[in-house]
């Protein structure tokens, strides 16, 4: 006797082979993640509380797989009222066995590429999308691609879907043309969209152009997709136009059905608000009106070199290499090597650290070093078939040139999770050294008043730099970013937005927050 349970466990079994004959680059590469049976029928299991009771229903998966969402349908939904069912699949690796797997079913899947297929007339859409579409990076897609893409999204739901965004903001978007009058869409995909400005536009689409009923975002601690590590959230709405007054439920952890915290948050708020991974905890945040870090600091990445290993080198091998000292300049170990916060220096500048390191940064061309430097000449030219040839070496001249990073008297962790040995995922250093620094850091560049404060004041870096460790975690999460396991992550422009008044309390000559936002404090004249 064939059962729902057999079916699924021959499912699993399908796609645990499947998955075994490619390789994880492949897949990464492809965004193929199998959606857990568990979480499959806690998504199918909601999509029945808010489809219309006994009303028939036309399921949609626009990238089936081995069809565990329809799986989980046929687990939820008694069988008299599933009146179609169709799915999508590019990779004929997954989608000819899930054909056979599947054939006598009332599914159908086709094997194509969902986006460049022609959505059906009027009157024949589906009232139940349910949807874990490819997480694909933008930049596995190349421009011809972007723009086919972009095209049919505007056409099919009106969303500009910026260039940097993956290609799971456009299965959303094309899927809208797919979609009845009333019908309900359930999708499980990264929760970056909320934060980052490549969703803008996803996130115009969810409150002008459909009743967004509910996001709830996973515990990032707690992946879904054991072989991603990407923050996962599930969409759900319905295509039809909001009320006035609407409100969206937002939750957070826990499953859909027990959440760990829910709260509602009315559309009319959730218009202004930039940030959405927090609301469900901490509710919609004031829109700071007083000074931010932008304030007194230019923020960049630390260097971005193009090959760690290559251009980073321990001071003995410099030496044991007979390189020219002068073209090394100093620069601080990843965070992992960096035991303390505040990094004094030595007499010739250099951090007092066990782990000295320092960067190559020459500018002259190729063949004044071969005349001048032959060691050096001789180290470049076992990079010349490698490191020149990738994508930020070949694109500077001359392509063992070094940005323009000079050392930041206060720099910030770009990136960390909640450790054990601290209880924030971000830490502010105190450079006192001459060391740069490389792009897992954000440099803190301060602005002029502040600087000249800075040179005046032996004893002020120390108070600024209390403040920005005192910061704390969830006004820094407030402006960054979590992805899966619990992997926290900070961009300059969202440091730069973190309130900063109490800096300006430090510096008794400077005048009150000018009337104009954004506008740079003033110092007053002696």
């Amino acid at each position: 006797m064939v059962t729902m349970t057999s079916i699924e466990e021959r499912r699993v079994a399908l796609q645990v082979a499947l998955d075994a004959a490619k390789t994880q680059a492949e897949r990464n590469k492809l965004g193929q993640f199998a959606t857990p049976t568990g979480l499959a029928s806690d998504l199918l299991a909601y999509a029945r509380r808010l489809m219309p009771s006994g009303a028939p229903v036309r399921f949609l998966d626009p990238a089936i797989g081995t069809g565990s969402f329809y799986a989980a349908l046929l687990r939820e939904f008694p069988a008299e009222r599933i009146e179609a069912a169709s799915g999508f699949e590019i990779d004929p690796h997954y989608g000819e066995p899930a054909r056979k797997l599947w054939r006598g079913s009332r599914l159908t899947i086709s094997l194509g590429d969902f986006t460049a297929t022609k959505p059906p007339e009027k009157g024949g859409g589906f009232n139940l999308v349910i949807c874990n579409p490819p997480y694909v990076r933008h930049h596995h897609m190349d421009r011809a691609a972007k723009a086919r893409l972009l095209a049919a999204t505007v056409a099919a739901s009106g969303i500009q879907v910026a260039g940097l965004a993956g290609l799971y903001c456009y299965f959303l978007g094309l899927s809208h043309a797919w979609m009845a009058l009333d019908g309900v869409a359930g999708w499980l995909i990264p929760s970056e969209f909320m934060d980052v400005n490549y969703g803008v536009p996803v996130k115009r689409y969810l409150l002008n152009q459909v009743e967004l009923i509910r996001i709830h975002r996973f515990d990032p601690s707690e992946l879904q997709f054991g072989d991603a590590l990407v923050s996962s959230a599930v969409v759900w709405f319905r295509k039809r136009k909001p009320a006035a007054g609407h409100q969206v439920e937002f939750s957070y952890g826990g499953t859909l059905e027990a959440p760990k915290v829910s709260r509602l948050v009315p559309t009319a708020e959730l218009q202004g608000s930039a940030k959405w991974t927090s609301l469900a905890v901490d509710g919609v945040r004031a829109i700071n009106g007083g000074l931010r870090l932008a304030d007194f600091f230019d923020i960049k990445r630390g260097l971005a070199t193009g090959n760690n290993s290559f251009f980073i080198l321990p001071r003995d091998e410099i030496v044991a290499r007979s390189l020219p000292k002068k073209f090394f300049k100093p620069i601080l170990p990843g965070p992992r090597y960096l035991e303390t916060d505040i990094i004094e220096a030595a007499a010739d500048g250099t951090p007092k650290l066990a782990r000295q390191l320092f960067v190559l940064d020459c500018r002259l061309p190729e063949a004044d070093i071969k005349d001048r430097y032959p060691a050096l000449w001789a180290y470049l030219q076992t990079g010349k078939t490698t490191v020149a040839e990738t994508y930020l070496c070949s694109h500077r001249t001359p392509w063992y040139a070094q940005e323009n990073r000079p050392p930041a008297p206060f720099i910030c962790t770009y990136m960390g999770r909640n450790l054990t040995k601290r209880d924030k995922p971000f830490r502010f250093i105190l450079n006192r050294s001459q060391a740069t620094a490389a792009n897992v850091y954000l440099l803190l560049y301060p602005k002029a008043a502040l600087a000249k404060a800075l040179a005046s004041n032996a004893t002020l870096g120390w108070r600024v730099w209390e403040f920005l460790s005192g910061i704390g975690t969830a006004t820094l999460l407030g402006e960054g970013r979590v992805y899966g396991g619990g992997l926290y992550k900070m961009e300059p422009k969202e440091l730069a937005n973190v309130p900063a008044d109490a800096i300006a309390a430090m510096l008794p000559t400077v005048e009150d927050r000018p009337t104009s936002q954004g506008e740079m404090f003033k110092v007053r004249a002696a």
